[in-house]
């Protein structure tokens, strides 16, 4: 089961996420969202839209943008609307 892990905290965990260019995306109700801080850094994916970004914070250590969703996906990339993709310091076990 997929995982993605901070600093020895499950950040989340799911057998349902959708892998997409190398990425998991794990759907929303298995995020532990008490470990997620709002960023306001926005990318553009010229298929998937725009992204918008959470420092995850455990244990008072950021890794800061290491965490995105697409809150309005384009039509082709639906399936993951909200799913949230991991990087940076978070490990994503598969």
């Amino acid at each position: 089961m997929p995982k993605a892990v901070f600093k020895n905290t499950t950040i989340a965990q799911s057998d349902d996420t959708t892998l997409l260019e190398g990425n998991h995306y794990f759907p929303p109700e298995t995020v532990n969202r008490e470990y997620l801080v709002a960023s306001d850094t926005r990318t553009v994916c010229p298929w998937k839209g725009t992204a918008s970004y959470y420092h995850v914070v455990v244990g008072g250590e950021i890794d800061e943008d290491a965490a995105w969703y697409y809150p309005e996906p384009s039509a082709p990339a639906v399936s993951i609307k909200d799913h949230v993709a991991f990087c940076g310091k978070v490990e994503v076990i598969p």
